[in-house]
């Protein structure tokens, strides 16, 4: 088994501290235009952090199982090494774009996902805010392991792409030189994927790279400022009704729903999926009239 750093629990100081040097800029040099901080939002976002570090040692019991078994079974083997980390990074974040673009296209992933967009703030706090049912993201990298990735290097991957993220939960950034604008995930291309504007839905699923939604066609530039939240936002702090609050819409509507293919839809299909409306009945046609001679 590789011996790698925990690089979430290394970065924790550096957390704490970013966050309150964001919060003491805006008491310093506040900002009219920008989302800005509010308590109640901020210690939701805490809370829903703190709540999936114990929700993710549960869920990482079954899937450290089913990576365990993919790995035993496979012949291929990645060394850890100097220069397969570097490829490994790359993979899992390629791996990451499809996961996270997933999880924005099939409702079911998107009760999970959404718990990180419900925020109409977009602060550092904002990146904490992560979902207590994360158990939808495995499948993704099952290749990775197939492909002889160790279960830990894979974990170790993700952890970096997820301390990665952190940083570009901000207003306070603006954008940054091209050439890095060009390649890197940063807070303005992050501000687009978190703002609920028609024009900017659905764009820029990248982890650290960009370079995934400009090849595959789902990249938005900053233009309008963002206005961040849901299309429907939740007016609530609770942190079990921000985490569940979708799956409840979801066996709602899957429990009104006419036929099983409205069903399969309202699981399956994007968040915004509606049936077709049934079609009006039409009325019935007119007698044909009677012929003069036969009168």
């Amino acid at each position: 088994m590789p011996n790698l750093p925990d690089v979430v629990l290394w970065s924790i100081p550096a957390f704490v501290v970013l966050t309150v040097v964001e919060m003491v800029s805006y008491r310093l040099h506040p900002d009219e235009d920008a989302a800005g901080y509010e308590a109640k939002d901020a210690a939701t976002s805490v809370g829903m952090g703190l709540g999936s570090l114990g929700f993710d040692l549960l869920w990482k019991i079954p899937v450290v199982a089913i990576y365990t078994a993919i790995h035993e079974l496979t012949p291929l083997r990645v060394p850890v090494l100097w220069w397969t980390i570097p490829l490994m990074l790359l993979a899992q974040d390629f791996f990451y774009y499809w996961s996270h673009r997933g999880h924005h296209v099939v409702r079911i992933l998107w009760a999970c996902h959404v718990v990180h967009h419900s925020s109409r703030k977009f602060n550092l706090t904002t990146a904490l805010r992560q979902p207590w049912t994360s158990l939808t993201a495995w499948p993704f990298y099952v290749p990775l392991i197939a492909l002889g990735v160790h279960p830990v290097a894979l974990a170790f991957c993700s952890s970096t792409s997820l301390v990665y993220q952190f940083w570009i939960h901000t207003e306070r950034i603006d954008k940054l030189p091209r050439p890095f604008e060009y390649v890197f995930n940063t807070p303005s291309h992050h501000r687009v994927h978190h703002a609920s504007q028609g024009g900017y839905l659905d764009r820029n699923f990248g982890g650290i790279l960009i370079l995934w939604d400009r090849l595959f066609r789902s990249f938005a530039a900053e233009t309008e400022r963002p206005i961040f939240g849901l299309t429907k936002n939740i007016s609530t702090y609770n942190p079990l009704r921000v985490a569940t609050h979708e799956y409840a819409t979801i066996a709602r509507d899957v429990r009104t729903a006419r036929s099983w293919r409205e069903r399969a839809g309202r699981v399956l299909a994007g968040p915004g999926w509606q049936p077709a409306p049934a079609a009006p009945p039409q009325p019935a046609p007119a007698p044909a009239p009677v012929p003069e001679s036969a009168a």
